[in-house]
């Protein structure tokens, strides 16, 4: 497989790398010290095109590919991993889902607010299903023509800022029979009934909140249902695969951090002098710049191979086992890289007026949000084993009253 990139997506990483360097990077340290959100850079995205990239033209927009994407996250990233994320969530996961499950209604609508700045927010993860998101307790009631929604959501990034919000529910019908998982879409500000909660005090990334967010009796129209193409018996697997996406761009916001250490250790080792000499002249720090650029070269291979798996199969999002195989890498070698970035600055990478302490809080997060490392590793050897991986203690013997009771069926 060629990743040799084409003229226009050249020109366009050159294009996202000046709008990040001359923008974005001075911006940065006063996103983390204020924890404010970065309302300058959305402006700037948006006006840049990098907001909606992946909405078709008959939506308004430039119909991107991921790979394109992932081009431009993460030259954000390795300025700023606040608008890194952004660049996600303005591009993946839940615009993705909605653009390829929605009605025409759904399209229009959700491809209008990400178009104008908007960073839609996805909603899965509750205080008691976080790795387990199956576990999931908010609840959908259809009552009439609208759907009731009760329940919390808990650490969803953008809770308060992003108006659009796509909302992982179990849906029950009128008589209380569940019928599955669905997504539903709903309006910040707009919908009575949607109530942000307390916001975490994060390690880093400290200009996006992740907050609660609170469903107290929220009535939607019954056409805000995002309905999965498999049904809702399956609807949580048809999510979860268009979720593949943001994991993609995740792991590329961690790539960019790294990338935005590595070039700045790079850098000051040219300029540091110690011992009459540069510190780059050193073997053991020339060794650590070596390492970092080979691992940083591998998560990009990794990342560009996983997004470029979109469409293959038939299936229009990013191939899981290559997802998870790219956040897990990238994740794991962030943390690697920028400590090692931080290590190279001595003790100016302690310092919060350097940016290195910074970009290793910001890494923090990646092994974490977005399906841990040690889950993901689950997805990548169900994937090798070709088999279903309970989790749960009874989950294997559950397994296999089920294989019995389906073999017995068909005898």
């Amino acid at each position: 497989m060629s990743f040799a990139l084409t003229a226009e997506q050249e020109a366009l990483r050159a294009k996202a790398r000046e709008l990040a360097e001359q923008v974005i990077a001075p911006r940065a340290a006063e996103v983390d010290r204020t924890e404010t959100y970065p309302w300058d850079n959305v402006k700037a995205l948006t006006e840049a095109g990098f907001m909606g990239m992946t909405v078709p033209k008959e939506y308004g927009g430039p119909g991107h590919s991921f790979l394109d994407v992932t081009l431009v996250i993460e030259e954000m990233a390795a300025q700023c991993g606040v608008t890194g994320r952004i660049a996600v969530e303005g591009n993946m996961g839940a615009i993705s889902a909605v653009m390829q499950y929605g009605t025409e209604a759904q399209k229009k609508r959700a491809a209008e607010y990400v178009l104008s700045g908007d960073k839609p927010a996805i909603c899965i993860t509750e205080p008691e299903a976080g790795s387990a998101a199956t576990e999931m307790t908010t609840r959908a009631d259809r009552r009439g023509d609208k759907y009731v929604l009760n329940g919390k959501k808990h650490w969803i990034t953008g809770g308060g800022v992003s108006r659009l919000h796509l909302i992982f529910a179990r849906v029950f019908d009128e008589t209380g029979a569940e019928l599955g998982i669905g997504g539903f879409l709903a309006f910040r500000d707009e919908d009575k009934g949607l109530v942000i909660g307390t916001r975490e005090p994060t390690m880093g990334l400290r200009g996006i909140p992740e907050t609660e967010v609170i469903f107290e009796e929220l009535e939607l129209p019954a056409d805000r249902l995002v309905m999965p193409p498999s049904g809702l018996k399956r609807g949580f697997a048809d999510l979860m695969n268009a979720y593949n996406s943001q994991r993609v761009g995740a792991g590329t916001v961690a790539l960019g951090l790294a990338e935005g250490s590595y070039r700045r250790a790079l850098a000051f080792s040219k300029e540091r002098e110690q011992f009459g000499r540069p510190i780059a002249e050193f073997q053991g720090l020339q060794w650590m710049l070596a390492d970092m650029s080979v691992q940083i070269e591998a998560a990009r291979a990794l990342i560009w191979r996983a997004a470029a798996t979109a469409g293959k199969g038939g299936n229009p999002f990013p191939d899981s086992l290559a997802a998870a195989q790219a956040k897990i890498f990238a994740s794991e070698m962030a943390l690697k890289v920028t400590t090692d970035g931080l290590q190279i600055h001595g003790a100016r990478g302690y310092s919060r007026n350097w940016p290195m302490e910074r970009i290793q809080r910001d890494a923090r997060m990646f092994t974490i949000g977005g399906g841990t490392a040690q889950i993901l590793r689950t997805v990548v050897a169900s994937r090798l084993l070709n088999a279903k991986l309970p989790q749960t203690r009874d989950g294997y013997a559950r397994l296999a009253e089920t294989t019995t009771s389906r073999t017995q069926a068909a005898e």
